[in-house]
């Protein structure tokens, strides 16, 4: 079992091309509205890009530590133009509480909708939704909703969807200040509360890393991960598995390096997040990998690392999984024939059920094999390889007691390179893409958060606001890093158009969003300092980005 700490080795990209990918450009950081000693200058802009540009906004700052600063902002008020109503639609079946309704059709359904609550004797409105242009996707309409009444409390939406539900349609209570569409149709004044972390690597002398807790199958809260490494401050990092499922629940959807080692592969060239365990080298890359088994006859591709087979979360995988090999967001895809590797990270024991699974010691040594069954203990610095379906025959013919197994694995950068990951070397996944080279650039399409047969999907996912969790570094070559609360009256939350703003106000040459909603959560000095937004508290997650103070 691995536990992660602050004894623990770093990680840093170290004479890649990736350490080199920052781009020195001309955007500088602004002076904060309320600056922070000169020793210890945040990396903030003079204001939010959220509502008009006359809101009242307030920050404070304060150092952490040498070289890390938190600033937290809060924009706006709210106004009359934001209420409580009630939209009209079919609820989703997945289990991700963050999971979107389907609320929007075509305008034909939507008007036969609302003439269903009229013979209900309601008074519905059907609504163009308008949404902002992003790099890859937006623009123009999404649809049409279908929404009821307008009220001062959630209480007297939620008296109304009784009767909506009574006609037989389903319902949900929300606030429109969390709606997407641009300011000049939403009129939304806020407010808005953000926290920023700030790292300056010529000041910094403790550690970035990241963290997934006692092993990989298993969440942790931020909160419980920034007491397990002593760390003065955390966000939580990357997507990862929610329900049984889909998987092993707090395995990453996504590419993850901890320590330099490739624990989890990437959704096809989706973006991650790459630090170093010296706060040196951030950056946002892309990437893909290639994995085999050398034992017995020719090499056996691997389909994945330390995840349950035949499930891909958030798809983008190999071209026989299903339904697509593409990134697709909050989607399971399957393949019944698969080859993965484990190794102690995962957790003590690998996932149970038909197939077949050869252990190999430290030395790469076949030392068992379970012929009708996968499912058991991981040596200690050992690997298992497990086998399902038609891939149960080759894996048992290429293993042989006693004999070498060699099982490799290796990131691919957008060339097609090998990349070299040293000790200090810490990825983990996100997306979409949302500042390059300092340029607004929101990747939702090429990421799989905008399916062309879910514009639904589109709607809650990027379009709505949401609580959001941001990562990225300025031109200083400092590490940003950014959480916004939403689904409360008190914080309305982010689009992912105005998340990549938020970051690009930041100076941010590159950015990513990474895991949001009821997963959004900030700590520091033992205190979280954000609202999380799910009904039960903070969620315990897959990781956390740790900074831990000077070793």
């Amino acid at each position: 079992m691995i536990i992660r700490h602050p004894a623990s080795p770093r990680s840093a990209l170290a004479g890649t091309a990736l350490a080199a990918a920052l781009v020195a450009g001309s955007v500088a950081a602004s002076t904060a509205v309320a600056q922070p000693p000169a020793a210890e200058t945040a990396s903030v802009s003079k204001s939010l890009p959220l509502g008009p540009a006359n809101l009242a906004e307030t920050r404070n700052t304060s150092t952490l530590q040498p070289g890390v600063t938190l600033t937290t902002i809060v924009r706006g008020q709210a106004g009359p133009e934001s209420f409580w109503t009630v939209e009209v639609a079919i609820p989703s079946s997945s289990p991700d509480p963050d999971a979107p309704a389907t609320a929007l059709s075509d305008q034909a359904t939507a008007d036969a909708t609302a003439g269903r609550l009229r013979t209900a004797g309601l008074d519905p409105r059907v609504e163009n939704v308008p949404t902002p242009k992003l790099a890859d996707a937006g623009g123009g309409s999404l649809g049409y909703r279908v929404r009821l009444g307008s009220f001062a409390t959630k209480a007297e939406a939620d008296a109304l969807r009784t009767k909506v539900i009574a006609a037989g349609l389903g319902g949900s209570s929300l606030y429109t200040g969390w709606d997407g569409e641009p300011d000049d149709v939403s009129g939304s004044t806020g407010p808005w509360h953000v926290q920023v972390l700030t790292i300056d690597p010529k000041k910094f002398h403790g550690g970035l890393d990241a963290t997934y807790g006692p092993d990989i199958e298993a969440r942790e809260t931020t909160s419980a991960l920034a007491t397990l490494t002593g760390a003065t401050a955390a966000v939580n990092a990357g997507f990862f598995v929610l329900d049984p499922k889909a998987g092993a629940p707090g395995d990453p959807a996504g590419v993850a390096v901890y320590d330099g080692r490739l624990v989890s592969e990437p959704t096809a060239g989706r973006p991650a997040l790459v630090i170093g365990d010296n706060a040196r080298g951030t950056a946002v890359e892309r990437f893909r990998w290639r994995g085999e088994v050398r034992g017995v006859g020719r090499p056996l591709p691997l389909d994945g690392l330390n995840r349950v087979p035949g499930l891909i979360r958030n798809c983008g995988g190999t071209a026989d999984d299903l339904p697509t090999a593409m990134p697709l967001h909050d989607v399971t895809c399957t393949d019944a024939d698969e080859l993965i590797a484990f190794d102690a990270s995962y957790a003590t024991a690998t996932p149970s059920g038909p197939g077949a699974e050869v252990i190999v010691d430290r030395h790469g040594v076949v030392t068992a094999i379970r012929t009708t069954a996968r499912g058991g203990a991981i040596p200690e610095g050992g690997r298992t390889v497990q086998a399902t379906g038609t891939q149960v025959a080759p894996l048992l013919a290429a293993a042989k007691i006693g004999k070498r197994l060699e099982i490799s694995a290796s990131l691919v950068d957008t060339r097609g390179h090998d990349v070299r990951l040293s000790p200090r070397t810490t990825i983990v996944n996100g997306g979409p893409e949302l500042v390059r080279d300092g340029r607004l650039l929101a990747t939702p399409k090429a990421d799989g958060m905008a399916p062309a047969d879910n514009p639904s999907f589109y709607y809650g996912w990027v379009h709505k606001r949401n609580p959001r969790t941001i990562a990225g570094v300025d031109a200083q070559g400092r590490t940003v890093l950014i959480t916004a609360d939403g689904r409360n009256v008190d914080s309305l939350g982010l689009g992912i158009g105005e998340a990549a703003a938020v970051a690009k106000s930041f100076g941010l040459r590159s950015a990513i969003n990474l895991d949001g909603g009821g997963s959004t959560t900030m700590v520091a000095n033992n205190k979280v300092l954000n609202t999380p937004s799910d009904a039960t508290g903070e969620r315990p997650v897959g990781d956390a980005l740790v900074i831990t103070p000077q070793r």
